[in-house]
């Protein structure tokens, strides 16, 4: 058992209310005092219990944020965004994985919850309405991350990823590419709705052939690798000849699948790959891929500003909305030959 805060006021002849005040009030306590209470503290080895202290006052310094993949470097690097800016904010950063259940995310707000953070950083599965209400009406400020909200009332911080699917498109339809196909799932996230209606919509205006769409049941290596054991043969047939991926970790998947074994075929030559997102896996490929680059530390960073704003806000006050717009880096999986 620890050492507790009455242990250390008997060592050092005062009052638990005294050592309660040197902790988080010292200057109004006697120098002498202060002397006294740290070497009792010193002696037995006492370490303060900051949490439970803030739960006693309704309050905490931790934020939290919930992604979807922690195993995806995109949420790696918006989450060490976000970490350095809440450090600047004298927080520390709590962070959570959904892996893209529902469930999950629903049992880390509740945990949250109880544990009184001062706020939810939340990249959201779905939707999330209800549980967004619950937490603001408690007092608990929330602001969705890689999502808009759709709701003015709730600060979010995204990028736009119609127009960031849209650059993939056209990008490939203007190397004379018009067999395209997309590759990501589930359809039930915003993020790969949205990307995927860019680049059908930039396809359509093209008047090239609908774009062929392959749901997958995440946005993993593994996905990619099962659906590029598909299109492989799709590629093969000349029914595909370019490739658009939800996200990078799709990408590479779909690269290793399309060069394998003696079936395999070349890339870019016989079918151009771009990816989503611009993790550094996605340059040192075995063939560059080309993606559509997000500020990932920027995203994570802006959302914790937004998030401290909204600590000073009254519930009548409007909520920010940061979209950033996408880039695309353009490398040798989709140079034309």
């Amino acid at each position: 058992m620890g050492v507790s805060v009455k242990q250390v006021a008997q060592l050092a002849g005062v009052s638990v209310g005294t050592v309660s005040n040197v902790l988080n009030r010292p200057d109004t306590v006697r120098p002498e005092t202060i002397h006294r209470v740290h070497d009792a503290i010193e002696a037995l080895g006492y370490v303060r219990n900051d949490a439970a202290r803030q739960l006693r006052a309704g309050q905490s310094n931790q934020i939290a944020l919930i992604v979807l993949d922690m195993g995806n470097p995109f949420f790696t690097d918006v989450a060490r965004g976000a970490e350095d800016r809440a450090a600047h904010y004298g927080r520390t950063l709590l962070l959570a994985n959904s892996d893209e259940s529902a469930t999950r995310e629903a049992a880390h707000l509740d945990q949250f919850e109880r544990q009184r953070v001062s706020g939810v950083l939340l990249v959201p599965t779905a939707d999330a309405a209800e549980h967004v209400a619950r937490l603001r009406a408690r007092g608990v400020p929330v602001v969705l991350v890689d999502r808009g909200s759709g709701d003015h009332t709730i600060a979010s911080v995204a990028v736009d990823d119609v127009s960031g699917g849209r650059l993939a498109a056209m990008h490939v339809l203007a190397q004379g590419r018009e067999r395209i196909a997309f590759v990501g799932g589930p359809s039930s996230l915003h993020q790969v709705r949205d990307r995927c209606a860019g680049a059908r919509a930039a396809v359509r205006e093209a008047g090239a052939d609908d774009l062929i769409v392959v749901d997958t049941p995440g946005l993993t290596l593994d996905a990619g690798r099962e659906a590029g054991e598909r299109l492989r043969a799709m590629v093969r047939a000349g029914t595909c000849d370019a490739i658009l991926a939800a996200n990078d970790l799709i990408a590479i998947g779909l690269q290793q699948a399309l060069l394998a074994g003696p079936d395999g075929v070349r890339i870019p030559e016989d079918v151009a790959l771009v990816g989503y997102d611009d993790i550094a896996f996605a340059a040192a490929a075995v063939v560059p891929i080309t993606s559509v680059r997000q500020p990932r530390d920027a995203i994570g960073s802006t959302a914790v500003d937004l998030l401290v704003a909204e600590g000073e806000k009254s519930t009548n006050d409007a909520r920010q909305h940061v979209v950033y717009q996408p880039e695309l880096v353009v490398r040798a999986s989709s140079q034309p030959g």
